[in-house]
């Protein structure tokens, strides 16, 4: 499912204008940016948490020499689960 087809089932789901439903997914996306960029989490009952993971610096190969290459320590975006997907899934 891409971006217009998750609209389109938002807006039939809700019974919202295709317009509608595009500013509550996008109001949706950046609430969630925001806060993971504050290095919060966002908990969705039922459905899973968005949270900040901090990524050890490592030392990497370049693929093309093979040499060595230091890695910086990172933050990345995670997203866990819930029960309730989980099972859904199932």
């Amino acid at each position: 499912m891409n971006k217009a087809e998750l609209i389109e089932h938002i807006a039939t789901q809700a019974d919202l204008s295709k317009a509608a439903a595009t500013r509550a997914l996008d109001a949706f996306v950046v609430g969630v940016r925001s806060t993971l960029k504050k290095s919060g989490t966002v908990t969705i009952v039922g459905f899973g948490t968005f949270a900040v993971s901090k990524r050890a610096g490592r030392t990497g190969r370049n693929p093309r020499t093979g040499a060595a290459i230091k890695i910086k320590p990172a933050k990345v975006p995670k997203f866990k689960p819930g029960k309730a997907l989980k099972d859904a899934i199932r």
